[in-house]
């Protein structure tokens, strides 16, 4: 066991490999910790590809934590009728449950929509511009006495007394965690596509999150970018596409051909896309662990999850306070840290995981009596009691709350 007896917070060094939110929000609960991070990113530039997300209640009260939520709110659209379920053929409102007030009285927090850019951005307004590292790829790691050596392509080495992958799905933190192997490929895709307000119909310009749920697919939509773009994400069959990166280009014509015969509305909305991305969804059971003596992974690396519940980045957020809390609260030991803070975020994140993958099946019945069950169960369930454990979480309070020895 690595332990160094009398460390204090501020004597850690902590390497957090990969930029994305998961990253930077570690580094931004370290900051606030008063443990110093370097992230280490091999993107020359932080940007968020993709276009939009969901920032729930549980990811909200995160931000107000920072003292970043503002930023946030600058561009991000405050959901009032948080859901809405439409039939895929004839748009019929099959369920629709207000998110706003109602929302905020139940869990202490807004739900937001927004451009995934501006929540990166407002996650990095709270970590020091001296502690980023642009493009900068690992290449190896190497348990020393003390800490871990980091080896990057251009030859250069870094030694840390922590290691945090936050490097997604495709991880190299986690070869050198446990022996999972690869993803693998579920049969779906997904496609994004934003539309410019001024084009799109007026039904999704609504600050509304609505799902279009029909056989084999569904489609979500909600403005973004203080409602000057309609973000669209749509799922369905991955047919012979495999290529699994949110930058791969896909054909509009292929998307639309997809949902062709759906409503006329959506179709109308469909038609005002110019472009489009595509990518094939990548499934991997759950990681029998998460950390080894002073490496750890974090976000997508950890538990990557299908977008169905759109809790990736909120469940990386939660990811990032404990870790941080963890280390700020027993600095002399790093990898019993670190186990405590497995101990606490692999249970929830695991069941988040295991529920994204449900959604899929339920999402895309066909058309006979399972589709019309669960249509009919819309109306006699209320999904902000049914999603309390989720939205309702604050990840420091557990933290405050759990043993401190894992």
């Amino acid at each position: 066991m690595n332990t160094v007896d009398g460390r204090r917070a501020s004597d850690l060094r902590v390497a957090v490999v990969g930029g994305g939110i998961g990253g930077l929000a570690t580094a931004a609960f370290l900051h606030r910790a008063g443990i110093e991070a370097t992230v280490y990113e091999q993107a020359p530039a932080l940007t968020e590809v993709g276009a939009g997300l969901v920032v729930s209640p549980n990811a909200v009260r995160l931000l107000r934590s920072l003292g970043r939520l503002d930023r946030l709110r600058e561009r991000a659209v405050p959901l009032q009728v948080g859901w809405e379920f439409r039939r895929w053929e004839d748009g019929r409102v099959l369920f629709s449950q207000n998110l706003g007030e109602e929302c905020e009285q139940r869990f202490g927090e807004q739900s937001y929509v927004a451009h995934r850019a501006d929540l990166l951005t407002a996650v990095k307004a709270a970590v020091p511009e001296s502690w980023l590292r642009l493009g900068t790829r690992l290449a190896g790691l190497r348990r020393l006495d003390r800490g871990v050596e980091l080896t990057f392509a251009d030859g250069s080495r870094e030694v840390a007394d922590v290691v945090v992958g936050a490097d997604g799905v495709h991880t190299t933190v986690g070869q050198f965690v446990t022996a999972a192997g690869s993803p693998r490929f579920s049969g779906m895709c997904a496609w994004r596509s934003l539309v410019a307000a001024e084009n799109a119909p007026a039904f999704a310009r609504r600050p509304v999150q609505t799902l279009w749920l029909g056989p084999d697919r569904h489609l979500v939509h909600y403005p973004i970018s203080a409602g000057k773009q309609i973000n669209i994400v749509a799922f369905g069959p991955a047919h012979d596409w495999t290529t699994e990166s949110w930058s791969a280009e896909g054909r509009i014509e292929d998307l639309r051909a997809e949902f062709a015969g759906w409503s006329d509305d959506l179709e109308a909305l469909l038609s005002a896309a110019e472009r489009t991305g595509r990518w094939a969804l990548l499934d991997r059971d759950p990681l029998p662990r998460w950390t080894d003596g002073p490496v750890a992974l974090l976000g997508d690396a950890a538990h990557p999850m299908f977008p169905f519940f759109a809790q990736g980045a909120a469940q990386a957020m939660e990811d990032a306070a404990v870790l941080a809390g963890c280390l700020a609260g027993l600095p002399e030991d790093p990898p019993a840290a670190l186990r405590r803070y497995e101990d606490i975020r692999r249970p929830r994140a695991t069941r988040v995981q295991q529920m994204s993958r449900g959604r899929a099946e339920s999402n895309h019945l066909p058309d006979g009596p399972a589709q019309r069950a669960r249509d009919a169960s819309f109306t006699s369930e209320d999904p902000l009691a049914h999603n309390e454990w989720l939205y309702g979480h604050d990840a420091e309070l557990v933290l405050r709350e759990s043993p401190t020895q894992p």
